[in-house]
């Protein structure tokens, strides 16, 4: 059925949404009251057509639900604004015009300028995930959605000394006491009765009180902020910033000096064109914010301006001031060229890292990669055949990361992507081998290392996996068999 005809059929009529001519008809109630919120991890199927015009790319032609970050301009802005409005379980038509899609210029060869694009959604979930001090020092993940609207106060009414928690071990506190850390009282008073969450906290906020300073990096960089910023955005990965800064020593001396009002200096955010401390500073800073940026020496090893200063100072000073920045360019505004390079250019960026051993940063180069070319119905025959030879290397350099990273379910999933689409990757079963080994799936280990053997037999890196496996599997049987024996003398 195309989505005409779901739009001719559907009980409900479109409804506008906004002001700048966005239409949606539901096809299906969601089941729940409530509805995404901007940052949330969406996850959704889709199909689409240009109206009156061709079919676009279908995620359930792929058999894979599409992932993708709310309101951070990830996704054309009708996208951000319709899926907004969508309760888990709905279904729903979205007209789409064209200033809130692909304007005047189009996205050859399908979409052309000026087009009205038609999409049918249908929400299966998302993750709620809030930064809870607008610094990334708290981000709180929605297990499980809690009941009601009411959520805790620092001096509620039915307790003297505030609002008493119990979690399900049986541990009561007041939020206004700081029991456990700072964190625990900053999150509960966002939570509904029953709620389940995940925290992540930054060092700064697990063990100590909160104060007028933000730690950036665990206790090794420190930001204070001297002037408040404007609006609420902040830098990100391949941002190209304007910033003045002065960096000083304890005794005042003026180490480094960088641009100015006239001519503030420039660069482009994660491409290792500044130190790394003061660049996770300036990317938690907003446009015109003015801050006082506090390093420790011990972190300052790996920069060569400042070696000379490490041995008469335990801390440097940066006085920074972010004059303005601009985003790099969202994937869903490039062309199909435009994408391709950007792809190479990441994976270039996380292989260098991963030669330098920066594991954590390669595999969200490898992530930021894949991102580009996903779910791209523009590429021609020829440009998708490019596009997979990127997508495998990229995921199968990714499990590389993981392995590296200890992550080894995650480099299993990884791997398992890359035999989707080249079965006899010999690579993609070494690596996934190397995951189940650590996972203890030793079944699962020896299918991936025959099957790399029976390819290629004279691989002495498999070889030599194949002789681990062996010893485990020889190791596992002597300690079921000591288990056993246990068993059988305690019987006795």
């Amino acid at each position: 059925m195309t989505l005409s005809h779901q739009i001719q059929d559907s009980e409900f009529s479109f409804k506008e949404i906004g002001n700048e001519g966005l239409t949606k008809q539901i096809l299906r109630k969601g089941v729940t009251w409530q509805t995404p919120f901007s940052g949330d991890q969406v996850q959704v199927h889709f199909s689409g057509q240009v109206e009156n015009g061709p079919s676009l790319e279908s995620s359930y032609d792929k058999g894979a639900s599409f992932h993708f970050k709310l309101g951070q301009g990830e996704v054309i802005k009708g996208w951000d604004e319709g899926v907004a409005t969508m309760k888990k379980g709905e279904r729903a038509i979205f007209k789409i015009p064209p200033n809130l899609a692909y304007g005047e210029v189009g996205s050859p060869p399908l979409i052309p300028p000026n087009a009205t694009l038609i999409f049918e959604i249908e929400m299966l979930c998302w993750s709620t995930i809030r930064d809870l001090t607008g610094d990334g020092g708290i981000m709180k993940k929605t297990i499980r959605e809690g009941e009601g609207w009411a959520t805790p106060k620092e001096l509620d009414e039915a307790l003297e000394n505030g609002m008493l928690i119990k979690s399900d071990k049986g541990v009561e506190f007041n939020v206004s006491d700081g029991y456990l850390c700072p964190a625990m009282s900053i999150a509960v008073k966002t939570m509904r009765k029953g709620e389940v969450a995940e925290l992540s906290m930054k060092f700064f906020y697990g063990l100590i009180s909160q104060n007028s300073n933000t730690t950036i990096d665990e206790l090794d960089v420190l930001k204070k902020v001297n002037k408040a910023g404007e609006g609420h955005d902040r830098p990100n990965e391949g941002s190209h910033v304007k910033v003045i800064y002065l960096c000083k020593g304890e005794d005042g001396t003026i180490i480094e000096r960088k641009g100015s009002k006239e001519e503030p200096f420039e660069f482009t955010t994660q491409e290792e064109q500044v130190y790394e401390g003061l660049e996770k500073a300036i990317m938690t800073m907003k446009k015109e914010e003015q801050a006082l940026v506090t390093i420790n020496a011990e972190y300052l090893c790996d920069h060569s301006n400042l070696q000379g200063n490490k041995a008469n100072n335990n801390k440097i000073y940066y006085e920074v001031e972010l004059i303005d920045f601009t985003k790099e360019k969202p994937f869903w505004k490039m062309d199909t060229q435009e994408k391709l390079e950007a792809c190479e250019q990441k994976k270039h960026d996380g292989n260098l890292l991963f030669k330098a051993q920066n594991f954590s940063r390669a595999s969200k180069k490898y992530e930021k990669a894949v991102k580009y070319i996903e779910f791209d119905h523009t590429f021609s025959e020829d440009e998708k055949l490019h596009a997979n030879t990127l997508r495998l290397s990229c995921n199968l350099n990714n499990a590389a990361c993981k392995l590296k990273l200890e992550e080894y379910t995650e480099a299993a999933r990884l791997c398992t992507k890359v035999l989707e689409q080249d079965p006899l990757n010999v690579k993609a079963l070494y690596r996934r081998c190397q995951a189940y080994l650590k996972t203890s799936d030793l079944e699962k280990a020896e299918a991936d290392i025959k099957k790399a053997l029976i390819i290629d037999p004279n691989n002495r890196e498999i070889k030599l996996e194949y002789k681990e496996l062996k010893l485990k599997q020889k190791e596992y049987t002597k300690y079921e068999a000591d288990i056993f024996s246990t068993m059988v003398s305690k019987m006795n």
